[in-house]
């Protein structure tokens, strides 16, 4: 379980920014739709140009499953490590879930005006399908947007998250900034925290200082009592 990922990681320079920062983990983006998209050979040029400490997570968003299956096989044949993990990030069913070949999954829900409630009973639905994912990421819920909105979510409402998410650990998303995330670590006290948009200098391109006071504003604020 990581601590601290950058995600929409778009190539090997700002994969290196991300372990020198002290990151533990990076995101690589598959969905089309998005600025931080990339393809399956500049995936495996990170894969295997990135120092071995860090955690790799692969993003999809509503991919068929058969493809899916088949960009992690190809990314493990095309480096030592592949793919450490699958982020789920758009609107696939719970049955969806068992059919990802991936050892470790992460499960991305939207905070709506439903509250957290909600994504309890999506929880609750992929256990009696016998495939809870590991981590279950909370982010900001923007109409026709996957993510990487800026959009904070209501950290006040995640408060009391380990009543409602059965033990699955809480990886917090949404508008995480190198000046708010220590405010939200300290309000939500997540398991993890995942950035794209609030460390770049544009869509796609991370801005090396603002990962590093990211990683340390995070680190300091988990640290804390």
């Amino acid at each position: 379980m990581f601590r601290i990922k950058i995600c929409g990681i778009t190539n090997v320079g700002d994969a290196l920014h991300a372990a020198d920062a002290g990151a533990d983990t990076i995101g690589l983006n598959f969905y089309p739709k998005s600025p931080r998209c990339i393809d399956t050979a500049t995936a495996a040029t990170i894969l295997a140009t990135a120092p071995s400490q860090l955690a790799r997570v692969g993003v999809v968003v509503n991919e068929n499953v058969e493809a899916l299956n088949q960009l992690i096989a190809e990314l493990d044949a095309s480096s030592t490590t592949g793919l450490h993990a699958i982020q789920l990030h758009g609107d696939e069913p719970p049955s969806y879930c068992a059919q990802v070949r991936s050892k470790y999954l992460i499960r991305a829900r939207r905070l709506t005006d439903r509250g957290i409630s909600a994504i309890a009973a999506d929880l609750e639905t992929c256990d009696k399908l016998r495939r809870l994912p590991d981590a279950v990421l909370i982010d900001s819920a923007s109409p026709g947007q996957y993510g990487g909105t800026g959009t904070t979510v209501s950290w006040a409402g995640l408060a009391d998250y380990r009543r409602w998410l059965r033990n699955v650990p809480l990886i917090l998303a949404g508008g995480l900034t190198p000046e708010n995330v220590a405010e939200a670590i300290r309000v939500v006290r997540p398991h993890g925290v995942d950035v794209a948009s609030g460390v770049e200098s544009s869509p796609g391109k991370k801005d090396a200082a603002k990962v590093r006071d990211f990683v340390a504003a995070a680190r300091a604020a988990f640290a804390a009592p």
